[in-house]
């Protein structure tokens, strides 16, 4: 009785997939060999050279097909009776609305990034279809079921922001490797390659670049008649020389920092040494066989170069770009599959790391900062997939006692690589499932809406099409719908300061934001604040109230669970039921916070702390976004007795 069950709850549902990479070719074929029969796929991508190695529904000759479509017409080779409904688009376009989540009976999800996951969090939620939710980085991986009233939502808990550095630190007082990665991709690059109207901190004229060229008032510009190696040695000089000593002038903000020391071309790399290397360029139409390292025969992209090194790529590279590419600059954006652009890029931040006394890196280390990357491993894709299916056909046979949040461990503990942990409760704070007002600290006399719109409102809640009131005036909105004499009032808007609105915004207001798409709707208590600290608030602006509820004093429940211990737990005192378990979590931006989180405040009032960086917690681990699965939350401490958490009701 029992089987048939599970046999007709598998072939009567109606399934949605949401991504069709890393995850999603192993979850399509885990999905049809488990006898689903309607299956329904979302994915935007198409296929690249870099998924064939782990998307395995995919071949060479797909390259540049849609991800949707090939993996449908893959697995309905060796499953042709089941139905399979591709769509090459993105989840959050208006047609994918809360009427079609509604015909599904699980979602399953398999996203590459935070907004998108957000985005189908609430379309669940609206449309009250269970949700199950995964990621992968490495031997790292989990698999969570959210159904609303009953679990967590997505969004419980707050999720790191991307990663982000103030402009003085990158320009002028870097500490570490990933600052000068910054540094040379977003500054150095962009100059010479990028727009060459884009304003900012390394557009500064030396004395001698003036000397040089009368007629050449910006030192990054390349004269027609001006050799190109000359060009690179002024370019190297003014970065790493000119603009070097400019900063040491400023003697007070070396007082407690170690001091950089000017880098000049002459005194690393003697004219014979880069005539001997790299004049013979030969031009090619084939960018991907334009290489600094194979001009200079550099094989190994593992190998740390060391000044001399990282100089003659600096040298080569430009000369490369200016040789055999001049037609892309002005254009050119860093591309992390572009090789010329990643050699670039590692010599640029070698050179300024060895001026900051930072250790340098290998151009593969390099690659991974700049390109935010974290290899991905098929086998983990696969066990996530099939935990996925696993939780799936629990929603459809409505067993809610059985659900499990499934963590893959890269090193086993107690002969164990998968934690089984039951589902939390929903967070009664959480702004998205519980409807709990936020509050935005905010200096309403310099902030404009457009700053209000564009950091909080799209980055940090995640919305896409926003309505913004106050009270009953609408401040702005954003649709096909709107006439031009709507429009040009909201985009009038936007450029005003808060307190200068046609319903003025200061402290005390309280505005309600809405998605209509998303059906999610939220208010924010808005307080003045004067003054923010550029490096811990480079926002300028704070949201909070986002935060876990308040633990419920009620007696523990006995329970032998599911629940996985490794080897490595943390210690409680006697008679202590609060357990530290350290939470990783991936999203958007390079190296994510650690942060622990005790069991009994999973749903308590204090805000969680992100300010520990990822390189302090426990294994010194760095975790980074991966192309194409991210949002990891990895639970490195576990205790076998489950009687300390939250169980559902």
């Amino acid at each position: 009785m029992a089987s048939l069950q599970h046999s007709q709850a598998i072939k009567g549902a109606k399934v949605l997939m949401v991504g069709a990479g890393g995850i999603g070719c192993e979850l399509l074929k885990t999905l049809a060999l488990s006898d689903f029969q309607d299956i329904h796929i979302i994915d935007m991508d198409t296929i690249e050279v870099s998924n064939l190695n782990r998307q395995f529904l995919f071949r060479q000759s797909h390259v540049g097909q849609s991800k949707a479509k090939v993996a449908r017409d893959a697995v309905l080779r060796f499953r042709p009776h089941i139905s399979i409904t591709p769509y090459h688009a993105n989840v959050k376009d208006s047609n994918f609305n809360v009427d079609f989540f509604k015909q599904f009976n699980v979602i399953l999800n398999g996203l590459d990034n935070l907004d998108a996951r957000r985005h189908v969090n609430r379309l669940c939620l609206a449309a009250e279809v269970p949700l199950v939710e995964s990621g992968t980085t490495g031997f790292l991986g989990q698999v969570t079921v959210h159904v609303k009233g009953k679990t967590e939502c997505y969004e419980c808990q707050p999720k790191p922001a991307p990663k982000t550095y103030p402009v003085c630190t990158i320009t002028s007082t870097p500490s570490k490797f990933v600052h000068c990665v910054v540094w040379a991709k977003d500054l150095l690059f962009a100059k010479l390659f990028g727009d060459k109207n884009q304003d900012n901190d390394l557009n500064v004229r030396s004395n001698d670049a003036a000397r040089s060229s009368k007629n050449v008032d910006d030192v990054f510009e390349w004269g027609e008649n001006e050799d190109i190696e000359q060009y690179g040695r002024r370019i190297y000089d003014h970065v790493f020389g000119y603009n070097i000593e400019q900063a040491l002038s400023n003697e007070e903000t070396w007082k407690n920092r170690n001091k950089p020391r000017p880098i000049y071309c002459r005194d690393v790399l003697p004219d014979i040494m880069t005539q001997r290397n790299g004049n013979n360029v030969d031009k090619t139409d084939d960018l991907s066989s334009a290489s600094a390292m194979a001009s200079l025969g550099l094989k190994n992209p593992q190998d740390i170069w060391c000044l001399m090194e990282n100089t003659k790529v600096f040298i080569e590279a430009l000369k490369l770009f200016f040789t055999n590419r001049r037609k892309e600059i002005g254009n050119l954006s860093f591309d992390k599959d572009d090789l010329l652009a990643v050699e670039f890029v590692t010599a640029a931040a070698n050179i300024r790391a060895a001026s900051f006394n930072i250790p340098l890196q290998s151009l593969f280390e390099a690659k991974g900062i700049a390109g935010n990357i974290v290899h991905a491993v098929a086998t983990t894709n696969a066990i996530v997939a099939g935990l996925i299916v696993i939780e799936a056909i629990k929603v459809l046979k409505k067993d809610t006692e059985s659900y499990r949040m499934t963590y893959c461990l890269e090193h086993p503990s107690k002969k164990m690589l998968l934690m089984p942990v039951e589902p939390f409760e929903p967070n009664k704070s959480c702004c998205v499932c519980s409807e709990t007002p936020l509050s935005l600290e905010i200096n309403t006399h310099r902030s404009k809406l457009r700053d209000f719109v564009e950091k909080i409102v799209k980055a940090k809640l995640g919305m896409n099409s926003p309505l913004i009131m106050h009270a009953t005036a609408l401040l702005y909105e954003v649709g096909d719908d709107l006439e031009e004499d709507e429009i040009a009032n909201y985009n009038a808007n936007l450029e005003k300061v808060l307190s200068e609105l046609p319903s003025p915004v200061t402290g005390g207001t309280m505005l309600t934001v809405e998605d209509l798409q998303q059906e999610f709707t939220c208010n924010i208590h808005i307080k003045h604040r004067e003054e923010f600290d550029e490096e811990k608030e480079p926002d300028g602006m704070v949201l909070s109230g986002w935060t876990q509820a308040l633990p419920e004093k009620k007696d523990a429940k006995t329970s032998n669970g599911n629940g996985a211990s490794t080897s490595k737990s943390l210690p409680t005192k006697p008679g202590n039921t609060e357990i530290d378990i350290e939470v990783k979590e991936i999203s958007d931006g390079t190296v994510s916070p650690g942060t622990k989180r005790k069991l009994s405040e999973f749903s308590a009032g204090s805000p969680v702390d992100h300010s520990s960086d990822v390189d302090e917690t426990r294994n010194n681990k760095k975790i980074q976004k991966h192309d194409d699965e991210d949002e990891l939350v990895m639970l490195d401490h576990w205790d076998s007795d489950m009687s300390k958490k939250q169980r559902l009701p």
